[in-house]
């Protein structure tokens, strides 16, 4: 059982596993899955203001803190309790391609190089980390939710909206990987 859980599932037994949440939550509460509306409700919860957006009924909402406390928590135990031993495997074609642009496969999951307070204090990581948390959080809002709640609940329930946030999340990531992220990372 240990070894199940140190190593990464394969996609056709995670991806079922993921997909089966949303008739879960529809069953049992009428909820909605989706991560990024938490933030609207931390905002309505720790800073009641006059603004229209955040005055509305959040402790309906709750059980979405204990959604996200309980990831956070599986996160903790996963990397204090069933750490995988082997560096993360990365394709040998982007080990090369990230090398030229000086990132170093060193087995992290995160490269130092982009990863680090250092790198911070640099024009590709303020354009990275901070530009990139701005249009994430910007888009998010925009499209009226995140990748998890328009790709997961939104297009198990056939909503237009949510193909079409789904379908724009996947071009602009596309056109990041391959357009913007090689300029940004050539500063």
């Amino acid at each position: 059982m240990y070894y199940i859980l140190q190593h990464p599932w394969p996609w056709y037994v995670a991806g079922p596993l993921i997909g089966l949440i949303v008739p879960a939550l529809l069953l049992l509460g009428n909820k909605h899955f989706g991560i990024s509306a938490n933030l609207r409700h931390a905002c309505a919860a720790c800073f009641p203001a006059g603004i229209k957006f955040f005055q509305y009924d959040w402790k309906k909402e709750i059980w979405n803190f204990f959604f996200v406390a309980g990831i956070f928590l599986g996160a903790v135990i996963a990397v204090q309790l069933l750490p995988n031993p082997q560096p993360v495997r990365v394709n040998p074609s982007l080990v090369k391609e990230l090398a030229g642009y000086g990132i170093v496969n060193n087995g992290s999951l995160l490269p130092v190089e982009l990863f680090s307070w250092k790198s911070l204090l640099t024009l590709r990581g303020l354009i990275m980390l901070v530009g990139g948390g701005f249009l994430v959080g910007f888009g998010t809002r925009y499209a009226g939710g995140c990748t998890s709640g328009h790709a997961i609940m939104g297009l198990s329930n056939l909503q237009w909206p949510s193909l079409v946030a789904t379908v724009m999340f996947m071009a602009g990531g596309f056109f990041m990987a391959n357009v913007v992220l090689p300029f940004i990372l050539h500063l």
